[in-house]
């Protein structure tokens, strides 16, 4: 019974984190500059791969590799979105342009 219940929300992670994954991958091709590529990478992406680490931690059914699992989530969490601004702030310092699209820099002095 809970083997069967480990095994569905391995499964359930599992998909999850790949649909996240997907769209930050579709995200990626389809928007227009980089700064939008870089929200999608940073923001889906990261969600996408804690989840499938945390499938990997369920996955195990050992408290230790579930822990360094849940440890690993909140690395993502924490440190991803924080290295994605700083790059997509020194992008545009160096001079990339948003796209045509865009109706507000609120970055430009």
């Amino acid at each position: 019974m809970i083997a069967g219940l480990l095994d569905l929300l391995t499964a359930l992670l599992v998909l999850s984190g790949a649909a996240f994954a997907l769209v930050a991958a579709i995200g990626l091709v389809r928007l227009p500059d980089l700064y939008t590529r870089m929200h999608a990478a940073s923001k889906a992406g990261t969600v996408g791969s804690g989840l499938l680490l945390l499938a990997v931690g369920v996955h195990s059914a050992e408290l230790p590799v579930l822990a360094r699992a849940l440890a690993g989530f909140f690395f993502f969490v924490l440190t991803a979105p924080v290295s994605a601004h700083l790059l997509a702030m020194a992008a545009h310092k160096v001079g990339y342009r948003l796209c045509e699209q865009s109706i507000r820099d609120d970055m430009n002095d």
